[in-house]
């Protein structure tokens, strides 16, 4: 067998766990990994550990994110074959088996936990924390309306453990970081949901997109708002300066310009508009780390 030809089945053979991780969409391990580069920019140390904190929570929501996908999977893979957007997921159509999945997620969850002890003792305790979030997310959605509270919960959790390991220790300032991250959550991810609206009323599957209706729009652009309001009041309370609130002035143009113009009776649309908020986030972190 030639060189290329192994490359070939090499590939053929990872690409069904590439697409488990969602390799393929990056917007997830960006949207887990913002809320601790932001509480980083807040509260920048020396650039050395800037730069090493950056890279470590850059791989940590790498692994986390792989492990939280599959987990997902597994626990959802019965609604997931009754989802257009989702029936051909690894798990869900049998190409990869229920075992492998938990083998992988574990190896996964291994690199995670290595990471996470890089850091300081406070920040450790903290990142455990997260653990009971991650383990009921995935059944939020069949006993609430609002699974996207409890992802908004799960998905800022960073940038607790990011103030930790720049602070050694949490405050209140961190709670409004954290606050800001879950009404942002609630707004992207109300958008997120919508693209599965129809198939999701059928099976019984419940989310804010369902609920809200047609005030979803009016609820977005007071989820952004809400977003907005608490990251100026983190720049504030960190005493950063003009080059934050220009950031933040052009951040919240974006997530106007989401909240107005979204058609939530077009999935690609959706897709588009919660796939832009990777760019809401740079550009605040732009601002807060030129402050």
């Amino acid at each position: 067998m030639s060189e290329i030809s192994k490359s070939k089945l090499v590939f053929h053979s990872a690409l069904p766990y590439l697409q488990l991780i969602r390799a393929d969409s990056p917007i997830g391990y960006w949207l887990l990994l913002w809320p601790c580069w932001l509480a980083i920019a807040l509260r920048s140390p020396t650039l050395k550990e800037t730069v090493t904190l950056l890279l470590l929570f850059l791989l940590g929501a790498i692994f986390m994110r792989g492990a939280g996908c599959i987990f997902n999977d597994i626990v959802d893979r019965k609604f997931d074959v009754l989802v257009t957007r989702t029936r051909m997921r690894p798990i869900a159509c049998g190409e990869i088996s229920v075992i492998r999945g938990v083998l992988f997620m574990s190896v996964l969850s291994l690199f995670g936990l290595l990471i996470l002890l890089q850091l300081n003792e406070t920040a450790m305790l903290v990142g455990l924390g997260s653990i009971p979030l991650i383990i009921f997310y995935p059944y939020m959605k069949r006993i609430t309306w609002w699974p996207q509270m409890w992802l908004g919960l799960t998905f800022n959790w960073g940038a607790l453990v990011a103030w930790a390991a720049v602070m050694g220790s949490l405050d209140w300032q961190a709670f409004v970081l954290y606050g800001s991250g879950i009404a942002w959550t609630l707004g992207y991810d109300t958008i997120y949901a919508h693209q599965d609206k129809e198939d999701d009323a059928l099976i019984g599957v419940k989310s804010s997109a369902l609920w809200l209706g047609r005030h979803s729009r009016i609820a977005i652009q007071v989820f952004y708002t809400f977003t907005i309001l608490g990251l100026t009041a983190s720049a504030l309370l960190a005493n950063l300066h003009w080059p934050a609130y220009a950031g933040l002035t052009i951040a919240g143009m974006q997530l106007a310009w989401q909240a107005n113009t979204v058609n939530f009776d077009d999935p690609e649309n959706c897709l588009t508009m919660f796939r832009s908020n990777h760019f809401f986030a740079s550009i605040v972190f732009v601002g807060f780390l030129a402050s």
